[in-house]
């Protein structure tokens, strides 16, 4: 029995579905799979799903949304049917990451230094300096081989006819890749029998990579450094993830009152004394890091750590300061970049974006807010939105008022039509929404997570997939190969 039409209620509604090219005809890439899931039936699969969630609560793979009155932990909602990615469609991704991340380290050691792309015009000098999130303190400050962003979360998302736009970049401490490997976790042993005849590229080297780029770091003629993860602590929404990549990597978990600076350098508190720290894989933001950089209230950071970094004695990953390129606004300038430093035409396309910052862009905005989605340009999480089909009017009006007070704050987006895939829903499926966010790794060389974290829309009609606003994820497999005589491993529509 097709598993798709179990459901009466599933429909395309113009979207673009990954799996299913019509009702009963499935893409290249899910043919095999497809097939699989029909042998097993929604039955079985619920089964599984529930035996994921077992595994999911026992392995303690949560998260926390902050907005929970009660700062109740969840268990990461899971899908149990994976994505495919074609080899070929994965080349073309991959080749659109590694070119955006060499442009943006470039774009953010240049506006910290030189600051040539503003003097010759490359790009609005207003947009970038008034950002909120740039940082004057640190311009001038050298960072190791230059590069600024070392660990980068990039959303992906695919429109109605199946090309990828970028949504965001995520440059600052993006979240997300123990999920990944979770997922590929649990599914190898819920539906082992899934992966047969498939070859689906592994994602458990990520935390090896990890590892690699961040001991790179290291001060010269330090042989063997010691890298730590440092944690805001247990409360933090993310924690479970801090937990295991510091497991996975074998490094120490700090919180900041496990670290004391001495003569600008480093030091972590052990049993057996205190020992030299040479690289720190930070998730605490810019602001909380240092209470004398920063906020001085604050309780997770290390004192004086921003001046050993100065002097050198210490590596941060990822730097100070990147949140400028993480600004909506300055979003909009990237393919700029791309052309400016790296001489080429962006592999990857932005989502169409309007700055409210400029008056004709602002007009149509204001004009337009019940149909586009309006940003505030530092938000983060899918929070501080306006979605305008399913606004009310006082929403829309709120939303007038904010943008005509602080035009720089806010950008706006058509609705993207985000691509959809059935989804495993009490036993029968339907449709659900998805994005993608591979991970980026740039150091001795860029490497890009094979696949990454697809984020799913769970509640019905949802277009917001961040866990925090009810979305959950699922596993994804990017093919190793294409050259079956079929093409069976190659995407397509047919």
């Amino acid at each position: 029995m097709d598993f798709v039409t179990l459901d009466a209620n599933y429909q395309f509604n113009g979207f673009y579905d990954e799996m299913l090219a019509a009702a009963g005809r499935p893409r290249p890439p899910y043919r095999r799979l497809y097939e699989q899931l029909n042998r097993l039936g929604p039955q079985e699969l619920q089964r599984r799903h529930g035996l994921a969630m077992e595994m999911f609560r026992n392995h303690g793979i949560t998260f926390a949304v902050y907005p929970d009155a009660q700062g109740t932990e969840k268990v990461f909602p899971f899908d149990v049917i994976p994505r495919v990615i074609g080899a070929r469609t994965w080349r073309r991704l991959e080749s659109g990451l590694k070119q955006r991340l060499r442009a943006l380290n470039l774009f953010l050691d240049d506006v910290y230094g030189r600051k040539l792309i503003l003097r010759q015009g490359g790009i609005s000098t207003e947009i970038v300096l008034s950002s909120s999130l740039y940082m004057r303190e640190v311009e001038g400050l050298a960072v190791p081989h230059g590069i600024h962003c070392h660990i980068a979360g990039i959303d992906l998302v695919r429109d109605g006819r199946g090309d990828f736009f970028v949504l965001e970049d995520n440059l600052r401490t993006p979240s997300g890749a123990s999920y990944v490997q979770a997922n590929r976790y649990v599914m190898k042993r819920i539906l082992p029998d899934l992966f047969a005849g498939y070859p689906v590229r592994p994602v458990e080297g990520y935390v090896h990579e990890l590892l690699r780029h961040l001991r790179w770091l290291a001060p010269s003629g330090v042989d063997d450094p010691t890298v730590v993860l440092l944690t805001p602590g247990i409360n933090n929404s993310a924690y479970y993830e801090h937990l295991y990549l510091a497991k996975q990597m074998g490094v120490e978990l700090v919180e900041g009152s496990d670290l004391v600076v001495d003569a600008d350098h480093v030091f972590m508190r052990t049993t057996r004394g205190l020992r030299p720290v040479h690289v720190i894989y930070r998730r605490i933001d810019d602001e909380w890091l240092d209470p004398i950089f920063g906020r001085q209230e604050s309780l997770v950071g290390v004192a004086g750590l921003v001046n050993a970094y100065r002097a050198g004695n210490v590596a941060i990953a990822n730097a100070l300061g990147n949140g400028v390129a993480d600004d909506k606004a300055v979003y909009t300038l990237v393919p700029k970049l791309v052309r400016y430093y790296l001489d080429e035409d962006p592999i990857l396309p932005n989502v169409e974006t309007y700055l409210c910052a400029i008056d004709s862009e602002r007009r149509y905005v204001l004009e337009h807010l019940d149909s586009l989605v309006v940003k505030t340009v530092d938000s983060s999480g899918g929070y501080g939105m306006l979605i305008g089909p399913i606004s009310s009017q006082e929403e829309r009006e709120e939303f007038r008022r904010r943008i005509e007070a602080a035009p720089r704050a806010f950008i706006a987006q058509p609705v993207v039509a985000l691509s959809v895939q059935p989804v495993l829903d009490g036993g029968s499926f339907r449709r659900g929404h998805q994005d993608l966010r591979p991970f980026v790794l740039t150091g001795p060389d860029i490497y890009v997570t094979p696949g990454g974290l697809t984020r799913v829309a769970l509640k019905p009609g949802s277009l917001v997939v961040n866990s925090s606003q009810g979305g959950g994820s699922r596993d994804t497999w990017v093919m190793a190969q294409e050259d079956s005589p079929t093409g069976e491993f190659e995407d397509g529509d047919a």
